[in-house]
This record gives C-alpha cells, structure tokens and sequence, in this order.
C-alpha cells in the first residue's frame, strides 16, 4: 500500500503556508507543538492547557486535523490539559512513513503516539474517521484510554449513497464564494464549510494524496469487546448512519455506555451544535459517561 502524500513541492508548499496561517489566526493563545515519533510516521500534536491533570487527545475526522476543534479548545483548556493531533495520514503537519492498512494498524499508531506522549490514561474524543480509530484502539489497546467520548464516529454501520452524496455537495458548496455559503449550508446540510479559515486551507490540500483505509464497520463482537465509560455523541440528521438505528446497536451492543442524539444536528456535529459537542466531552471526562 502507498502513504498519504502531496502531489507535489508546490502543493506541500501552498499547503504549510496555508496551515500555518490558518494555526495563527484559529488557535492565537498559547500552545506547545510537539512531532512524536511513530512506527508509522511523525506525528505533529499541539498542547494547551494545565500542566497537570488527566488530558483530553482530540483525534479530527477525515480529511481534517488539529484545527477542526478550534471553537472548542479554550473551554477545554480551562478544565483539562488538551492535547490536538494531527492524524497521520491526514493533510496537517504529520509526515506518514509507512500505510495504514486497517482498524488495527491504525490503533496501532494512536498507541505509539499516546506511548511517545508518556500519557497511561487519556480522555480520548474522536469525530467521524477520528471516533472510528479511537474505537480500534479501545479494542486493540485496551486500558489507555480513561473515557471514550465519540462525536458521530464512523464504524457503526455503512455509509451510503446518501453520505458519499453529501460529502460532494458540501465540498462543492465550500468552493462557492462566501456570500453564497450559509445558504448552501442549510440546502446541503453541512455547517462545516461556514468555517472560512478551514475552508481556505481544505482548499489548499487539493494537492494531498489521502491514502487511508476505508472506516470499515464494526461488527457485533467488535463493538462489545469495547468496555470502559463511553460516550456517544450522534447528530440526529447524520447523512454518515441512521442515528435512531445506530443508537439502538449501540443500546443493545454496549448497554453500559451512554448515547446521545443531538436534536437537528447532522454529521457536521462539531459546528451544528458546538455547545452538546463541548458539554458531552466535558460530562464524559467527568465520569459521567455511563
């Protein structure tokens, strides 16, 4: 299998420009970035927060890194240390040195990067293709992660049409010009491409070569391997699952963990509802997840 990878220089270029704009005005307060090294490439974290205490690792969704939780990273901070990565494989500032074949290479590299980090138990929040890795790594690697608190993660069952389908219309409707935006927003479901900055640096990875494996669906005995506090977090309109029948799996499968629809939100859950978003991490890493 090949890595994820730039096209070429001048597209890695336009994009280390564009990412590193888009880090000064997103995320201006302080911060440490970290590169950690891992059996599948260097991984960039950027670090917040108190010095002491039980830190959240926030894990981006597909195609996104650090900086999607942005709106998110000052209340946390204030009660947690908050360390944001950037997925490997993923456009950021993570080198992928070796593939990522499945779940479980990928739980692989999480256990590598929270090893590096020398961090034995973590509150590990994961969105869309981020929920589905830190769902393998609770499987794989159990007993590293404190609390699990997934925000519409991929992996409970398959997509369809109807999401490959929004995916295309949202990216279309990010590429039309910023007067045009909240109204395709609303048409398309996808409060995401409101986000000019990210927009703008979505825009400049065109040039990124994305060479991850598919977020395969968990089966049965996957998911109830699963044990620990959870939390999960599903927009009600999700175009990636029907909520209403992914929550009722996850009743039947993980009965101790705790389930959430979030009320008019879509997959864009982050953005459709920052406030469920940040009270479901914080109530998860407080111990009330089950």
């Amino acid at each position: 299998m090949r890595i994820s990878e730039f096209s070429n220089g001048k597209a890695e270029a336009r994009f280390r420009t564009a990412y590193k704009r888009a880090l000064t005005r997103l995320w201006p307060g302080p911060r440490t970035s970290l590169d950690v090294p891992t059996g599948f490439g260097t991984t960039r974290v950027h670090r917040t927060g108190p010095a002491e205490g039980q830190p959240i690792v926030l894990l981006p969704g597909s195609g996104g890194n650090a900086l999607m939780w942005h709106g998110h990273l000052d209340d946390l901070a204030r009660r947690h240390p908050v360390i944001a990565v950037d997925t490997v494989g993923e456009p950021g500032a993570s080198v992928q040195s070796a593939p990522v074949r499945d779940g479980r290479d990928a739980a692989a590299w999480l256990e590598d990067l929270l090893a590096g980090l020398d961090l034995p138990a973590v509150h590990l929040v994961g969105c869309s293709y981020g929920g589905w890795i830190a769902l393998n790594h609770r499987i794989h690697h159990p007993g590293r992660t404190a609390t699990l608190t997934l925000v519409d993660p991929a992996g409970l069952a398959d997509p369809g049409r109807r999401f490959y389908a929004w995916l295309i219309a949202g990216g279309l409707a990010a590429l039309a010009p910023r007067p045009l935006r909240p109204r395709l927003a609303a048409l398309v479901g996808n409060s995401a491409i409101l986000e000019t900055e990210l927009m703008a640096l979505m825009r400049a990875s065109l040039g990124f070569r994305r060479r991850l494996p598919p977020a395969t669906t968990l089966t049965d005995e996957e998911l109830g391997r699963r044990h620990g506090p959870a939390h999960f977090l599903l927009g009600e309109r999700s175009a990636l699952h029907d909520a209403r029948e992914a929550a009722a799996r996850l009743h039947r499968l993980v009965p101790d963990a705790r389930v959430t629809l979030v009320p008019g939100a879509g997959h864009a859950l982050p953005t459709d509802d920052p406030a469920a978003v940040l009270a479901g991490i914080l109530s998860t890493a407080a111990g009330q997840a089950s």
